[in-house]
């Protein structure tokens, strides 16, 4: 206990030191999943689509940065855009389940007293990451999952829907192939669920492997030097038995201290027994402050950990402030923005 609070209180110390060094300076970072995501396997309207939600989200964050206002309201409000948008595997156009449910994950994490709240397997909260934020700051707990996290939603006023608010004809089609490869039955269409439509087996193709380990997140530094790190998730597709991955766990797929905030995604198995959040920003502190520094330490762990036990996906950060990258798959729905203007957004292994 004596070593934990003198390591909090050195890590809290830092936090000034931040906010000096970077002073009215603002950096945010933002990933929408990982996979095998190559050139040529998306038509040029898709690939324009990816490029303009990704863009108009990171902008969104910067705007309020840019204003003053602060991370945790950053974070989560450009989580809440990329929840509603199909696209990706959160909120709306989450994944289902192979009993053929929605079922969301959440986290965020503040880095300045690394306080934190979560969310796991609820099923009609219209923003996980809203529920989870209300879990940091209006309950004594660090993680509530399932009814109980639903019925402090209520409690909270979040803005609740019927399950079937969630539901895209891709994901579906996607779980039931699962399911049928599996060898399991095909569950129930959900109550409330549009007609069916046709969707091109190339096109559940393309998604099973540009969404292999598909979740958003998003780490913001404001002009106060405070740090939040913040992911949601629909999990995999056809999940079983209340299968929980990385995104929820506070260390393994989002993580903050003062100087350093991650937002993971790929094969939560992995991720949550490497702790791949908090290992690179431990891995940060051991190497400190300097060029190159918050990239050696993701790769450190990304390049060289994950790959080596056999797991995939990435990883955003910023650590001292700088956004930075690392993944090990073919590419990652990915962008930046910082104080200066300077954006970026790339999809594919050969893009910076």
């Amino acid at each position: 206990m004596i070593r934990l609070a003198a390591a909090l209180a050195a890590l809290s110390v830092t936090a000034p030191s931040l906010a000096d060094d970077h002073a009215g300076d603002w950096s945010i970072v933002l990933h929408g999943g990982a996979g095998v995501i190559e050139r040529g396997d998306m038509d040029a309207e898709t690939e324009t689509a990816y490029r303009e939600a990704l863009d108009a989200a990171i902008r969104r964050g910067g705007e309020i940065l840019a204003e003053g206002g602060d991370a945790m309201d950053a974070v989560e409000a450009v989580i809440r855009i990329l929840e509603d948008d199909p696209k990706f595997n959160a909120g709306i156009g989450a994944v289902f389940t192979s009993g053929g449910a929605n079922e969301l994950d959440s986290s965020i994490m503040r880095g300045s007293d690394m306080q934190a709240g979560a969310a796991s397997g609820v099923t009609n909260v219209r923003h996980p990451i809203s529920l989870a934020r209300a879990v940091l700051e209006n309950s004594p707990h660090v993680m509530l999952q399932g009814e109980g996290a639903e019925t402090f939603a209520e409690e909270q006023e979040l803005e609740l829907v019927e399950p079937a608010y969630f539901f895209t004809e891709r994901r579906w089609a996607s779980m039931v192939r699962a399911v049928r490869r599996m060898g399991l039955p095909i569950p129930p269409r959900p109550e409330g669920a549009p007609e069916a439509e046709p969707i091109r087996e190339g096109a559940l193709d393309l998604m099973e492997r540009e969404h292999a380990f598909g979740t958003v997140g998003v780490v913001a530094l404001d002009q106060s030097g405070e740090l939040v790190a913040g992911t949601s998730t629909g999990g995999t597709t056809a999940k079983r038995w209340g299968r929980v991955g990385d995104s929820p766990i506070i260390g393994a797929g989002t993580y903050a201290t003062p100087i350093c905030g991650v937002s993971a995604t790929g094969t939560g198995e992995y991720f949550i027994r490497l702790n791949v959040a908090a290992r690179i920003c431990t891995q940060l502190e051991v190497l400190g402050e300097g060029e190159g520094t918050g990239q050696a330490a993701a790769d450190s762990v990304i390049q060289d950990g994950l790959t080596e036990m056999g797991g995939d996906g990435g990883i955003v950060m910023l650590g001292h402030g700088e956004p930075i990258w690392s993944y090990n798959t073919a590419g990652m729905y990915r962008a930046s923005m910082v104080s200066s203007g300077e954006v970026v957004v790339s999809i594919y292994g050969d893009e910076p």
